[in-house]
């Protein structure tokens, strides 16, 4: 199999699957030419527990993907998520040098915002601007060239725990990959199914993944919010194998095939084979217990995540829409308890925007995966930077290379 320095890949290290996403990058786009899939293994709520296992996952969906693409991959984005990922909003403002506004006052006003006091602990993943003020002018997307004695800039950082980040850069390390950067798995999913006419608007996007479910909030083109409920699909089957006394296995299969959050969609004679734990004999029920399980764990999710709006802020942003994606918006139901409770229109996000293998992406599973994708190119095409788990801290070292120049 030959290399193609044209190909971006996207490793999407979720908590119940691994995905790899190959994308062969022309004039016309993203082309969609492989794509691989193996159950996660060592993952446990988005976190790494079991570097090994995590390992051989990423190896086994990388070949699947390789074999598909007919190519050898060497490097990819991936997607982070967990309930260690947190979002914060900061602000910088210096003074304009050379009254008109260049390249280099936007990356000072940046470094200013995102100076902000990070635990030791914590690694910066994403710093986002959110817009700029030049003097009393505010709203501003794109200030150079404009003239001005003070400029400020809003900000959203996005930082996970160190541990964590480093465990990701070293599994893929060792999976025989380089990492062109991490990236926040909602971040990521907004790329490939959202409309820029629903990101000016404001929106609300829910990735509902099997460990976590990630909320991103996004107004006039920017992201405005962000955080991660260490609530996913893995709780439902959970509530299921405890409710229906059933092992773990056989109540995740249950949820994905009879599954649904609302009892109006069941008939009343509907039943469902449940096998039972200890090789006793199997057990038939109706099929309205399953609803009566899933209905109220996933209003209780989305109970929190509304308060969580509430208190950032952003609850009033969403009234445009919310889209839901991620392995777990598939359940029949889910679009009308999601608009009962949101107050607001909802649809269930796929990929789009991009070629090629169409018909098999076009699963919210694969969300993060192809976003990955579309998000490499939009902001590395040249994929020129990759990290190693050894020089993670490099970008320290350039950035505060640039601080001595500006101040000399």
């Amino acid at each position: 199999m030959s290399k193609k320095e044209e190909l971006i890949i996207g490793l999407d290290i979720g908590t119940t699957k691994i995905c790899a996403v190959v994308g062969d990058v022309s004039s016309g786009g993203v082309e969609i030419i492989g794509v691989g899939k193996n159950p996660s293994e060592g993952m446990r709520k988005g976190v790494i527990v079991d570097i090994d296992q995590t390992v051989e996952s990423i190896k086994k969906a990388v070949q699947e993907a390789e074999m598909m693409a007919g190519c050898e991959i060497s490097s990819a984005y991936v997607g982070i998520a967990g309930g260690h990922i947190k979002g914060i909003n900061s602000q910088g403002v210096i003074a304009i040098k050379e009254k008109e506004i260049t390249a280099r006052d936007i990356n000072r006003v940046i470094d200013a915002a995102k100076a902000v006091a990070m635990p030791m602990d914590r690694e910066i993943i994403h710093v986002l601007t959110q817009g700029f003020k030049v003097d009393k002018q505010d709203d501003i997307q794109n200030p150079i060239g404009m003239t001005g004695v003070r400029l400020e800039a809003n900000v959203h950082i996005i930082s996970g725990a160190a541990t964590s980040v480093h465990n990701i850069i070293k599994c893929a390390n060792q999976a025989g990959l380089d990492i062109c950067g991490i990236v926040l798995e909602s971040l990521a999913s907004a790329e490939s199914v959202l409309t820029q006419e629903e990101i000016n608007a404001g929106i609300g996007l829910l990735d509902f993944g099997g460990g976590t479910t990630d909320l991103a909030v996004f107004l006039n083109g920017n992201l405005k919010h962000t955080s991660v409920l260490s609530l996913g699909g893995n709780n439902l089957s959970n509530d299921i194998a405890v409710g229906l006394r059933t092992p773990f296995e056989f109540a995740e299969k249950i949820k994905c095939g009879f599954g649904t959050l609302s009892s109006s969609m069941i008939q009343p004679n509907d039943t469902i084979k449940v096998p039972s734990i200890g090789g006793r004999e199997p057990r038939i029920l109706s099929r309205q217990i399953l609803s009566e399980i899933l209905e109220p764990r996933v209003e209780e999710m989305f109970s929190i995540i509304i308060a969580e709006m509430e208190i950032a802020g952003v609850d009033k942003i969403i009234r445009p829409g919310m889209v839901i994606t991620g392995g777990s918006a598939v359940l029949p139901g889910m679009i009308e308890l999601a608009e009962d409770m949101f107050d607001c229109p909802v649809r269930i996000g796929v990929p789009h925007s991009v070629s090629g293998l169409v018909d098999v992406i076009k699963n919210p599973i694969y969300s993060t995966g192809v976003g990955l994708v579309i998000y490499g190119l939009k902001n590395n095409p040249e994929k020129k930077s990759h990290l190693r788990d050894k020089n993670i801290f490099n970008n320290v070292v350039v950035r505060m290379k640039n601080w001595f120049r500006d101040v000399v």
